[in-house]
């Protein structure tokens, strides 16, 4: 027994005025394992409690992240207190590390700091509808160095953070699910104007998913080329591209199944070509040439 104590308290590292022997060893592991575990359950218990209470899924991560963080510098301190390290011992060390890791990592650097800005500001939320680019999709998660969008197809995509702060980001949802959305048709000229209007209004009407308020709108909006212009103008709750397009879809069913029942035709590009000089003109060069012969 004495020969194995003996062995624990021999010191293996030396370093000026600090030395580490082997029962150090096993007693910062083991501190820094149940340290660990105790800071990742807190996290989950603190997770779940903020959940079950009704909390801001946004906040719930902002403070589950936040303690996590904290955690783990507790963590990290205690276990340099119980090897008996200074942590003026590190000050050279650690700014020439620094330094080197600025820039050899900016970008992590950027992007953590910026995830940070997001949970905190709050200007895209989990469960928001973005649309970047021609990618559109619904905010699944946002961590410290990328955001998780799953887009309409179902796809995953993940965002670095500093790319949702420095370029134009369309949020669909920012302050509400209200979304406009439009209908456009052409009747063919000399149809009744008035009763293609009410029959647009009718299709909007029916549709159960078709805001009262704010009030929709049909607009005659041109004399086209081949058509008599409308557009329909509804508002919608909507949080996803699929519904939209969806409601979009259905209204343009009931629209040419009115249109058919009253006899509004639907327009399609004419074109009126008139060839009758053309044809004179190649009659004549045929009868020259006969004669000729």
């Amino acid at each position: 027994m004495e020969e194995l104590n003996r062995i624990l308290q021999t010191p293996l590292i030396v370093f000026g005025d600090i030395s580490i022997s082997l029962v150090q060893i096993f007693t910062v592991l083991a501190f820094v394992v149940i340290g660990v575990m105790l800071v990742l359950w807190s996290g989950g218990f603190l997770r779940s409690r903020m959940s079950k209470r009704g909390v801001d899924v946004n906040v719930v991560q902002l403070v589950s992240r936040a303690w996590l963080i904290l955690g783990m510098v507790i963590v990290a301190i205690s276990t340099l207190d119980l090897l008996s390290v200074p942590l003026a011992a590190f000050a050279f060390v650690s700014g020439a590390v620094a330094i080197g890791f600025g820039f050899g990592a900016q970008n992590i650097i950027n992007n953590f700091i910026s995830g940070w800005i997001l949970m905190w500001e709050r200007p895209i939320k989990i469960g928001d509808f973005l649309e970047l680019g021609e990618a559109r999709g619904t905010v699944e998660s946002i961590n410290t160095r990328s955001t998780r969008i799953r887009r309409v197809d179902g796809v995953h995509l993940l965002i670095p953070n500093s790319q949702l702060l420095e370029t134009t980001v369309t949020n669909w949802t920012l302050e509400d699910d209200l979304v406009r959305t439009s209908i456009r048709v052409g009747v063919a000229y000399g149809s009744d104007v008035r009763l293609t209007e009410s029959l647009l209004y009718q299709a909007a009407n029916e549709h159960p998913d078709v805001l009262e308020e704010p009030v929709k709108l049909v607009l005659f909006d041109n004399f086209g080329d081949s058509a008599l212009e409308f557009e329909l103008n509804v508002w919608i709750h909507s949080t996803a591209e699929r519904g939209l397009r969806m409601i979009r879809s259905d209204l343009r069913f009931r629209i040419d199944e009115l249109f058919r029942e009253q006899g509004i035709v639907i327009a399609f590009p004419q074109r009126d070509v008139h060839l009758g000089g053309q044809l004179r003109l190649v009659r004549e060069e045929a009868v020259s040439a006969g004669q000729s012969d």
